[in-house]
């Protein structure tokens, strides 16, 4: 299947529309939301964490069926937690021997930068496993339903899973950063073979490509694709995923202002602070 272009899909999910924020000036605070929510959802009182719940709830439904009052508390919700929480912006990380290159260890949806990348799987609608520990589940927990809506948009035009190697783009709502890059990276399962290292070296490539069409991209926060569940040796992926990005960026040097590695162990820091010390 051909990878399908952005401009096929750009108006659908309005890419060029900033998304507003939710004003935090009425329509109730975090405990009324979350209760008028969770009735929706069906779900009464009584539950020891009732916001666990709710991402639980949320991470299991389909796309498709959300009221918009519905989608509006949530939107409130969710950047209401954003802001008390805060976010890290990328001018100011510091500096590394690599000019454009930046390094930071946190939750990537704390993270400021124009557009964030989404380690995916083939179906592209995010993680349905309950409170699920990858990046899949944290970015679309943080950016709310109106996420795998625009997912599944395109999916459903596309007509088919996502390949491995390629990237789509999506507004991202009620994260700090302004589109998340989703990708679908090579599942390792046995030895680590030729074809994962270039199909994990395109993923990087395919989200520098799609980035530079939007104008507003000048900061890029990559996560460390597929180093989780899907088995990629991250003493491998590093250096991959930094030469691919290091090339692109020497054939396009003033497209972005900055391009950030983003680990979440201290261990992952270390790797590539010592990659972008060499």
């Amino acid at each position: 299947m051909f990878p399908l272009p952005l401009r096929t899909y750009r108006d659908l999910v309005a890419i060029d529309q900033p998304w507003p924020r939710p004003s935090l000036l009425g329509g109730g605070e975090a405990p009324e939301l979350l209760t008028r929510i969770l009735s929706f959802l069906g779900m009464g009182e009584g539950f020891r964490d009732p916001r666990r719940h709710l991402r639980a709830m949320l991470n299991r439904r389909p796309p498709g069926g959300w009221p918009e009052e519905v989608l509006v508390d949530l939107d409130r919700l969710l950047w209401m937690e954003r802001v008390q929480e805060g976010w890290m912006e990328p001018s100011s990380l510091p500096a590394t021997d690599r000019p454009g290159l930046l390094l930071w260890q946190g939750d990537i949806v704390c993270l400021g930068a124009d557009a964030i990348v989404n380690a995916a799987n083939s179906e592209m609608l995010g993680c349905f496993s309950p409170l699920h520990a990858c990046i899949d589940n944290a970015i679309h927990s943080a950016a709310g339903p109106r996420l795998r809506e625009d997912c599944a948009a395109i999916m459903a035009l596309q007509g088919g899973p996502e390949a491995t190697g390629q990237a789509k783009l999506t507004r991202a709502y009620n994260l700090p950063s302004r589109y998340v890059l989703h990708t679908v990276g090579p599942i390792v399962q046995g030895p680590l073979r030729t074809e994962h290292r270039t199909q994990l070296a395109s993923c990087y490539t395919a989200c520098l490509e799609l980035a530079a069409q939007v104008e507003e991209i000048r900061t890029l926060a990559f996560c460390c694709i597929s180093t989780g569940v899907f088995g990629f040796p991250a003493v491998e992926a590093a250096p991959i995923a930094l030469a691919a990005v290091s090339d692109w960026l020497e054939r396009n040097p003033d497209r972005f202002t900055s391009v950030i590695f983003n680990v979440y162990s201290e261990e992952e820091h270390e790797r590539y602070r010592g990659l972008l010390l060499a």
